[in-house]
This record gives C-alpha cells, sequence and structure tokens, in this order.
C-alpha cells in the first residue's frame, strides 16, 4: 500500500508529464492521461473522452517541433486525497520564444478531479483557467 507522499508524488508525476506531452505535440499520450470519459476544459473549447480531447488538440495544440518553442511550468501544487480520488490545484505559466526574446505568452491556473484506476492517476476533469495571456498572436511580434 503506497503512502499519502507517494500519491501525491505520483499526481505531480501526471501533472508533469501533461506538460511534456503538450509542449512536445504529443496528442494521443496526453489524451491518455484522462480517464476514457474525461473532460479537458480549455479556454479554447472543451474536448470530451479521449478522442474529444485529441481532436481538440489536433485544432488548438502545438503539433510536433512546432516554432516558436514554448514550455509549460507547474507550481504551487495542492493535493486534497480521498481514497481513489484527488482535487488538485496549481498555477501554470507558459514561457514561450519571440522575435523580441522570451516572453510570458499565457499563464493561469489548473482545477483536477483526478481518479485512480488500475493503480495509475489519471484525469477525470481538467479546467484551464487562463488569465493572463498575450493577445498580440501566436508569433508574438
Amino acid at each position: 500500500m503506497s503512502t499519502l507522499l507517494e500519491e501525491k508524488d505520483a499526481i505531480r508525476d501526471v501533472l508533469s508529464e501533461y506538460c511534456f506531452c503538450l509542449d512536445g505535440g504529443l496528442h494521443a499520450e496526453m489524451a491518455a492521461l484522462f480517464t476514457p470519459d474525461g473532460v479537458w476544459e480549455t479556454a479554447f473549447g472543451s474536448g470530451h473522452g479521449r478522442d474529444g480531447i485529441k481532436e481538440l488538440l489536433s485544432r488548438i495544440g502545438r503539433p510536433s517541433g512546432a516554432e516558436p518553442r514554448a514550455v509549460h511550468l507547474v507550481g504551487n501544487i495542492v493535493i486534497k486525497i480521498d481514497g481513489d480520488r484527488a482535487t488538485v490545484r496549481s498555477n501554470w505559466v507558459e514561457p514561450q520564444n519571440s522575435r523580441r526574446g522570451p516572453v510570458i505568452e499565457a499563464a493561469g491556473a489548473y482545477y483536477d478531479d483526478m481518479v485512480k484506476l488500475n493503480g495509475q492517476w489519471l484525469f477525470k476533469h481538467r479546467r484551464i483557467d487562463r488569465f493572463v495571456a498575450d493577445t498580440r498572436g501566436p508569433h508574438l511580434k
């Protein structure tokens, strides 16, 4: 049986893997971090189920090798576990390269409901609050 700290560490790994998949254009791998009926709620629409999440990613996500490069960073993580369920609140920031040097493209908060299925923590519902955003467009002129 895992300790509370081991469970929290496993959840933090999922939060980090999400960022690596999102930034690397790994759409199927990112969708696999959700339950089969999971919901990904973004500022650009919602994806329902793994196929719906992949479809939304194909429209709004960066493809692998896309320029300019960006990275999602997660911090201020608060995890509350109740058996095989967890609620997670965290902040994120997305620095990105631009023609004028590094800039913060966006930042906000993640609000997650997670469940442990077959020994693995997965997102049941991830809501993204994007309250800091650069409005100049994708290449940040």
